[in-house]
Order: C-alpha cells, then structure tokens, then sequence
C-alpha cells in the first residue's frame, strides 16, 4: 500500500488537532520529537489505496525569528523536507493573519493544500471566502472544513491524495527570501485577501465579544473562574463518588472473593493465593477504583483548554504574573499540570526567555495532579466530611506556595528584566465529543497504563518485602518493617509515627497513586486472610487520627509529586536544578507538615 507523509501546520489555535482527531480517530499517538521533549502527535488514516501519515506540527506564525523550542522543531522539520506534502490549517476569521504564514510556506516550494477551517465561524460572523478564486490565485487546493463537526473531511482528503498523485507546486514560490520581503509579504496578503473575501459593512457583536466583556473584567472574572474550579470539583467528586464506590466494591470484596473461590479449587498453594488477592487486586485495584475520578478530572481540563477558556486565564491572571517577572501566558502550563505536571514542564517551551521558563517549572509541582488528587479524594472522603471544599482548599495551598516561591527565586536567583508577550485570544468555541473524549480517552489509558505497569510492579515489591525474609511471622521484622521502622524517626513529628504509613511513602516518589496500593497491601496483610476483612478506608481509620490525616495531605501535596516530574525537570533545566528542588520541596512539605499536626495539637 503506497504511503503519504503529511504535515499539518499552521498558527497556534487553528484546529489542527481536532482536525486530526477527525481523520485519525483512534490511530491518533502522542509522544515526543526525537531529541526533544516537544510533544509530538501524529496520526494514520486509510483512504483508497492510500496509507495516509499525519504529523501535527507545533503552531508558529513564521518561518523567521523562531524562539522557542516547539518553533524551532516545526520550521527545522519543514525546512528539512522529510514529507511529500503540507497541509497548511487555516483559522476562516482570521484569514488575513494566517496568510502571512500561508505566503513563507509558499516559498518552500513543496506540494501543498489549504483548509479554511472553522468555516461555520466565519459564515456567523458574515465573512464570506472565495474558496475557488484562492485556489486559483495559489494554484493549489482549498477546502473549507470544520473541525469541530467533520465537515470537509472527504473533500480534504481528494484534495490531498490528488496533489500528491498530479505533484501540484503552488504558484509565488519566490515571494520570500530575498531583500524587502517583510514589505513583499504583507503587500501580498493584503492583496489575496482583498480579492477573495466579502466582509459586512457593519461588524456584528460576537457571543465572544459579550462573553469576554464579563470573563475579561477585572472583578467579575475572578469571580468566574474561581466558580469554575469550585463547580469542577464538585462535579467531578458528585459524579465519580457513587462510581468509585461501586468499583471498590467490585475490586475489593467480588472479585477478591471470587478470586480465592477460583484458586482454592484449583488447590493453588495459599502463597499465590495471596499473591493474586492482595497484590494484584488489592493493590492496583484501590488505584483503579479511581478511574472515574480521573477520567472526569482530565474531561474538564480538556474542556477548558479546547473551548478557548484556559488562555482567557492567562489573560486574567497576567497582571499578577507581571509581580514576579512573568507574563499570562506563563499560567497555561501551570493550569495543564493539574493534570499531569510532565507534558505541563514539557509546555514550558513555548516561553521564550530562560528565567522564564525555570521560574515556571520550579512553580509545577506544586499544582495538584490527577495522581495527587486521587490520594485527595481518598483521604478527603476517609476524614473529613465537606471533601470538595477540602480539595479546593488543598489546591490553593499548592497554588498559593508555588506563588510565594516564584517571588522570592524572582527578587533573588532569577532577578531579570519584565518580559512582554502580546496574547492571541481565539474565539470561545463549543468542541465536538469526538475530539473531547479522544483526547480525554488518551490522558485516560495513560493512566491505565500506569496503573498496570508501575503501580504493579510496585504493588508486587511492597508485598515481597512484607513476606521477606521467608518464615518470619511479625510484620514489623519483615523488611518492609524494618524500612519502614527505619524511617519512623523522621515522619513521627509530622504525626506519621507509624511504619506502615512511611513504608507506603517511600515507593510513592515513583508513582502518587501508589500510596494507596501500598497501603492496600500492607493492611490487607496485616488483617490476615481467616479474619473478616474491613474496608481500607477503616483499617486506616485506625492507624491514623484526623490529625496526621491532614499532616499526610500536606506533605504529600507539597512534597515533589513523582520521579517522572524529577526526570523532566532535570532534563528541561539542569540536575542542580531538580536535585535543589528535590531537597527544597521534601523540606518545605515537612516543616509545613510539623506546623499543622501541632497547631491542630494546641488549637
């Protein structure tokens, strides 16, 4: 079957993705750039005889000047010319600004098509393209598509599959590349545009216009967005509770059960028995109890990225962030790390100046990821009885150390000049479910991934280590105890005395929701097999009072969320960098830790 190598590029915020969603579906993959830690998504589609190969590259708004490592990747890979056609996403209202790129893509003389995308936008705002007459002007194809329904697509796909058969080159290839081309170029899109759009003589009111007229405003917006992230989590905890539940039940007490049933027949010997019902069910079941949460978690955020809310925030935010060095697109990492902190580090690169983007990353880890926030919800809901409040104040604690670090690394290590940035605020958009739960389904089997290879892995570790060295019969001189007991020093003035609960701790920097595995492990086989079993939530219960319960919160929500955050901050900046974090976190988490155990001691 003959292939097609496809590039998709255009201006940030144009559609290329949903466009992607669209043609790939669940062919869709994302990963990194060989070298480079930029996010790369790539696709397949099958249409005809054809093996269609989809590269999105990162959004840029020129060839020229690139900055930032995501530019830096797109321009290199198209300059280099390692694909046989560029399919060049154009935002329709925006046409005259996507133009400018449209003319240097010209210039490189490959096999291209035009997708006036967002297409429906245009035609409520009363602008009408000419889709023919630019096609004849460039002397390439152009298809209007919609991104978020679908529309298009099989005339995108012609379009494509016939210029790569008839090899058609655009006309202009010469615009750019020479003396006054910055004075070429914008004659050029001027007078494209000119010639094939008709706009109304009167600009109507946009529902972005109103909506931003009170997202925008100084107070109300606050308002807004503080309501949107109290009526996230209370959406997400009243939806996955009652799920959670029901999963817990599943994993812990029918299929535990029905497990046990099954091996005894089989006259598996009772040490396997174990195994399989305390290890495996039992540990990475209470993870995956949670995937409700985290599914609806991820559906939220994806939300508020794809409907064009998130950089609104930014917007929002920016003259806080100018306190300390920082413009507003700064927040857009630290609002994608309440999902995961890694691909948040890995969006720093679009910050332009160095200080920059270490100050960002040093303030990650403090924002409550999925992993964290399934810890959360566990404890929250074990303790204490108004657990959305409890979670959204967990979440301001993070944010508000990360704020108060940032400034004082802003007026010591990091001192710099302010830097500017002029945002581009796309048009607040309804995305369609396909490209929603694609990319929440992705985030979802990252999880799940998670959960069956390293939460396994160290799930099975933990329960070695409590049936190690072979024949001893008191827990507490397995070597998990002896770890654990080795360590109870440290943790017994933060309120964390007991080895069960420092044992849990130590594989957690590997993964946060191992926290909850470990201690599945360790207290279902402290419980004993002939005895009736109780629920984790009451076997915690009595080991932990609600005093060290929220001592726990607090170090855990501070306290650097997971080896893969450390990895990439060391690859991002520097080891010096991750190590002296590493150090600074583990010590803030537990003197903050010391200061509520005892507080709640006096008070």
């Amino acid at each position: 079957m003959p292939k097609i190598k496809i590039v998709l590029v255009g201006n940030p915020n144009v559609g290329k993705t949903s466009l992607l969603n669209h043609l790939a579906g669940t062919n869709l993959k994302i990963g990194n750039w060989p070298g480079v830690t930029v996010e790369k998504k790539e696709g397949k589609v099958f249409y005809k005889e054809y093996e269609i190969e989809l590269i999105d590259l990162p959004g840029l708004y020129t060839l020229e000047e690139t900055i930032s490592e995501d530019e830096k990747v797109a321009v290199n890979f198209l300059k280099e010319g390692n694909y046989d056609l560029i399919l060049n996403v154009i935002e329709s209202p925006r046409l005259k600004r996507d133009l400018f790129l449209t003319s240097q893509l010209l210039a490189l003389g490959h096999p291209m098509v035009i997708a006036l995308n967002m297409s429906d936008e245009a035609r409520e705002s009363g602008i009408e393209i000419d889709e023919k007459r630019l096609s004849e002007l460039l002397g390439l194809k152009v298809v209007k598509t919609n991104g978020r329904t679908g529309e298009g697509l099989e005339e995108l796909l012609s379009a494509l599959t016939l210029t790569y058969e008839q090899k058609i080159l655009p006309k202009f290839t010469s615009l750019s590349l020479e003396e006054k081309k910055e004075e070429k170029l914008l004659a050029f899109v001027q007078g494209m545009y000119a010639e094939v759009v008709r706009k109304p003589i009167l600009n109507k009111k946009t529902l972005t216009d109103t909506l931003d007229q009170f997202l925008l405003h100084p107070l109300l917006g606050w308002i807004f967005f503080v309501f949107v992230l109290y009526l996230t989590f209370k959406i997400v905890f009243g939806l996955s509770t009652p799920l959670v539940d029901s999963l817990d039940y599943f994993f812990q007490e029918l299929l535990v059960g029905f497990t046990k049933e099954l091996l005894s027949t089989l006259s598996i010997p009772s040490f396997l028995m174990d195994f399989f019902s305390e290890a495996l069910i039992g540990g990475v079941g209470i993870v995956l109890t949670f995937l409700p949460l985290v599914f609806l978690m991820f559906l939220f955020i994806t939300l508020l990225e794809t409907s064009g809310y998130l950089p609104r925030v930014a917007f929002l935010v920016d003259p806080i962030t100018h306190k300390m060095g920082l413009h507003g697109q700064s927040v857009i990492p630290l609002m994608l790390a309440f999902g995961c902190n890694v691909p948040a580090i890995l969006a720093t690169r679009t910050l332009q100046n160095k200080l920059d983007r270490y100050l960002v990353i040093f303030m990650i880890p403090f924002m409550s990821c999925s992993a964290r926030l399934v810890v959360f919800s566990f404890f929250v809901l074990t303790f204490f009885s108004h657990p959305t409040l409890m979670i959204l104040t967990l979440y301001l604690v993070g944010i508000l150390f990360s704020l108060i670090g940032a400034l004082f690394l802003q007026k010591t290590l990091f001192k710099k000049e302010l830097t500017h940035f002029v945002m581009d605020l796309p048009p607040y958009r309804l995305p369609s479910l396909k490209t929603l739960f694609t990319i929440v389904y992705l985030h979802t089997k990252a999880f799940l991934i998670r959960a069956g290879t390293i939460i396994f892995a160290i799930s099975v570790v933990i329960w070695l280590l409590l049936h190690l060295p072979l024949g001893e019969k008191e827990l507490e001189n397995t070597f998990a105890g002896r770890i654990g007991k080795t360590l109870t020093p440290l943790f017994e003035p933060i309120g964390l005395g007991d080895w069960r609960i420092t044992t849990s701790l130590i594989p957690a920097f590997l993964a946060r929701e191992a926290i909850l595995s470990n201690m599945a492990v360790i207290l279902k086989v402290e419980t004993g097999k002939d005895e009736e079993e109780s629920s984790l939530r009451e076997e915690i219960k009595k080991i932990l009072p609600p005093s060290s319960a929220l001592s726990f919160l607090i170090f855990v929500l501070i306290y650097n969320s997971c080896v893969a955050t450390f990895v990439t901050m060391w690859r991002e900046g520097s080891r010096n960098f991750a190590l002296a974090f590493l150090l600074y976190s583990f010590f803030l988490a537990w003197f903050l830790a010391f200061l509520v155990y005892n507080l709640q001691k006096i008070l």
